[in-house]
């Protein structure tokens, strides 16, 4: 069996859901085409099965032992070939299952890493967790019942050649449940189909307000707000359920169906099988074997609504997989690229007036913080048409990776993610323990570290929700500084710590970043007294650049801004 997942999932085709899965089926067509035919063998010895009855039936009732014995050794034959096949089209299916299911976490993981920062923006939160949860069960259902369902199919066909071969009367009341459930199921499909997509939008919705709910709860209970979201949780909550209600009622539909047609012919064959029974048209063991067909007929035709309904499911959910990875990044690589600049040149950002020299400490203090977090995005390349440059190239100009590893943007919307402490520290795993230590010396989180029971090791839970805003704040800052990009942007870094730990990570931050380019949006007179150069932004431009100390005295817009209005 294969080994998953798999290295390469692949470049999906995601021009539409039903591509998308016919795509899918294609990636793992070996497999898909064992339990096909695995699942043709099951049904096909399932369907001769009353066909030998019947006529060991015959044989008891003629006294031929000889023909008996036959029978009964081929029944045995079925018996062992049925079994045989059943299991390893189970084991197929299963692994036809979890192999449509890794590939869709893989492509839509990857995908959510290239379009990156710009994801939240363009999706909810809900739909990319109901992808992760539900979407891949219903997917992965859809590729998994290929087996049964081409089973049935030729399992159905098997019947109907046998059945009309034996008697056109007979055949034709036994497959009346065929037709019966064809109508019914194409009736049905088009209303299960827009009753399980609003399901499914509700449920990402929902999903979604759940997320933001446990992330803001420490605020909407200092807010009292927590009753307020509680309440809208349970109104949504109703809304999904009735939705839900709505699907299984269709669903259910479905399956009666798919037992009471197979019921009709059950009845229609053993009437007109006793009346030609009596008038002497066909022996006993054949009723016996119309009996048997008609009874076997329920196990495929419920097969056929059942798989109906998963494939109505899994192409609702590919629908919403191919919605995502058909976005593209805010951000992409120019048509042509330019050669890398040199780092050691100047960051410029023509919007505001910003000029960053190389291998300083630069403050900008912005009159509305919005100002300079924008200034960052620019500088970073984090928004489309960013007019900045580095060394006198435009950034655009430039391939994203390559502009990546040169500039590093750390804000507060950084998580930290579950897992050990050190790997959210160190991601690239260097494994260097002196310039951890001295990262989580600069930023002040040295004591954070020793007080977990395990240090390092420690496994943090999502979002790091076990350390407090101002633990997190400066662990983010040490895995920025861990990553030792030549030029660093902080935005805000400090914030969320108290004013004396703020001086430690003031006085340590600019040695430890000597002789490279760093950027501190921040308006703590802590950090911007630091700074090698201040530069004051109003109205989204550079108004006056000079020192902490030179601008207090000549710029009463700085001073206010710095001091709160306080008193100097």
């Amino acid at each position: 069996m294969k080994r998953l997942p798999v290295d390469d999932p692949g470049v999906p085709d995601h021009r539409s859901a039903a591509r998308y899965l016919l795509w899918l089926v294609s990636r793992q067509a070996s497999t898909v085409a064992a339990g096909v035919g695995l699942g043709i063998v099951w049904m096909v010895t399932l369907a001769l099965v009353p066909a030998v009855v019947g006529r060991a039936v015959d044989a008891v009732a003629g006294g031929d032992l000889r023909a008996l014995g036959v029978w009964v050794a081929l029944f045995a034959v079925l018996g062992v070939i049925q079994a045989g096949s059943n299991i390893a089209r189970h084991r197929y299916a299963i692994t036809n299952w979890l192999s449509a299911a890794y590939r869709t976490v893989q492509l839509t993981a990857a995908q959510a890493a290239r379009i990156g920062a710009s994801l939240p923006k363009r999706v909810a939160t809900g739909e990319v967790v109901s992808i992760g949860t539900s979407d891949i069960d219903h997917i992965g259902a859809a590729v998994d019942i290929t087996a049964r369902g081409a089973g049935a199919v030729v399992g159905i066909v098997t019947t109907a050649w046998i059945l009309l071969h034996s008697s056109v009367p007979l055949g034709l009341a036994v497959l009346t449940g065929v037709p019966l459930l064809t109508v019914v199921v194409a009736l049905l499909l088009r209303p299960l189909h827009r009753r399980q997509q609003t399901y499914r939008d509700l449920a990402g919705g929902l999903t979604t307000r759940a997320s933001d709910i446990v992330a803001g709860l420490r605020v909407l209970r200092g807010v009292g707000g927590e009753a307020v979201f509680v309440r809208r949780y349970r109104a949504e909550s109703a809304r999904l359920r009735d939705a839900g209600v709505r699907v299984a009622r269709v669903e259910s539909l479905l399956d009666a169906a798919g037992v009471l047609a197979p019921g009709i012919a059950i009845v229609l064959a053993v009437w007109l099988g006793a009346r030609s029974v009596l008038a002497g048209e066909i022996s006993v063991g054949e009723l016996v074997a119309f009996y048997g067909y008609a009874v076997f007929l329920i196990s495929p035709l419920g097969t056929l609504a059942e798989a109906a309904d998963k494939i109505t499911r899994g192409h609702v959910a590919a629908r919403r997989v191919v919605r995502l990875l058909a976005l593209e990044p805010d951000v992409s690589d120019p048509p042509t690229v330019a050669a890398l600049a040199p780092v050691g040149g100047e960051l410029v950002d023509p919007d505001s007036g910003l000029v960053v020299r190389p291998g300083v400490l630069t403050a900008v203090a912005a009159a509305d913080p919005a100002d300079a977090a924008a200034i960052a995005q620019r500088l970073g390349r984090y928004v489309p048409d960013t007019p900045a440059r580095l060394s006198g190239v435009a950034l655009t100009a430039l391939p994203v990776a390559a502009v990546r590893e040169v500039i590093l943007v750390a804000d507060n919307d950084a998580r930290l993610f579950r897992g050990q402490l050190r790997e959210q520290l160190d991601p690239r795993g260097t494994g260097d323990r002196g310039a951890l230590a001295a990262a989580l010396h600069t930023a002040c989180a040295a004591d954070v570290v020793e007080a977990m029971p395990d240090g390092l090791g420690t496994q943090v839970a999502e979002r790091g929700r076990e350390f407090s805003g101002g633990q997190v704040q400066r662990l983010r800052l040490a895995r920025a500084l861990m990553a030792d990009p030549p030029i660093l942007i902080l935005v805000e870094p400090t914030n969320a710590v108290d004013a004396h730990t703020e001086a430690r990570i003031a006085g340590r931050l600019g040695p430890a970043r000597a002789r490279r380019t760093t950027v501190v949006c921040t308006t703590s007179p802590l950090l911007l007294d630091r700074a090698d150069h201040v530069v004051y932004v109003e109205h989204g431009r550079v108004v006056a650049q000079g020192t902490h100390r030179q601008l207090l005295d000549t710029e009463p817009g700085y001073a206010a801004t710095v001091t709160r209005g306080e008193e100097t």
